[in-house]
């Protein structure tokens, strides 16, 4: 099987969206850390917000993060003390993938795209799979709440 290799213009909105979600919702600032290919990269978030995209080009974002940044990003955006992974938890996790994800899309009208509803996995050692043709390009960041990964497979459809 062959892979496409996903553009840096696709995977800058990505970046961009996040920071400014993150700053806007969370008040917090990120420290981005090096990009890797998710190929061979074994996955250890234990909750993960995951976004479908369709249109000139489809694909998967995942934002991907351990229970105890996901339980400090909720108390943040809620203002309320979560214990575990409420179903409040869940929720935000899938709304920060969702704000993530509607932000790049505005940066990527060319492609004419459309988001899915959010969908959230919790779970230790839980598997996402990609859409086939693309490796997913992951970017961590780190923020005063804890570490957390975008990760994001889109190609063009021809």
């Amino acid at each position: 099987m062959s892979y496409q290799p996903i553009k840096v213009e696709f995977v800058n909105p990505f970046l961009d969206a996040t920071s400014a979600v993150f700053k806007t919702m969370l008040n917090t600032e990120l420290k981005r850390g090096q990009l890797y290919l998710r190929q061979g990269v074994p996955q250890s978030h234990e909750i993960s917000g995951i976004i479908g995209l369709s249109g000139k080009a489809k694909g998967t974002v995942l934002i991907g993060m351990s229970s105890d940044f996901a339980i400090a990003a909720t108390n943040r955006l809620l203002g309320e003390q979560a214990d575990g992974l409420t179903p409040e938890v869940i929720d935000a996790v899938g709304e920060l993938a969702n704000m993530i994800a509607g932000g790049a899309k505005t940066r990527l009208e060319e492609l004419n795209m459309s988001i899915s509803l959010p969908s959230v996995i919790a779970g230790k050692n839980h598997s996402v799979s990609f859409p086939s043709g693309a490796v997913p390009i992951g970017i961590p960041f780190e923020s005063e709440l804890g570490s957390f990964a975008v990760e994001v497979s889109l190609v063009e459809v021809t």
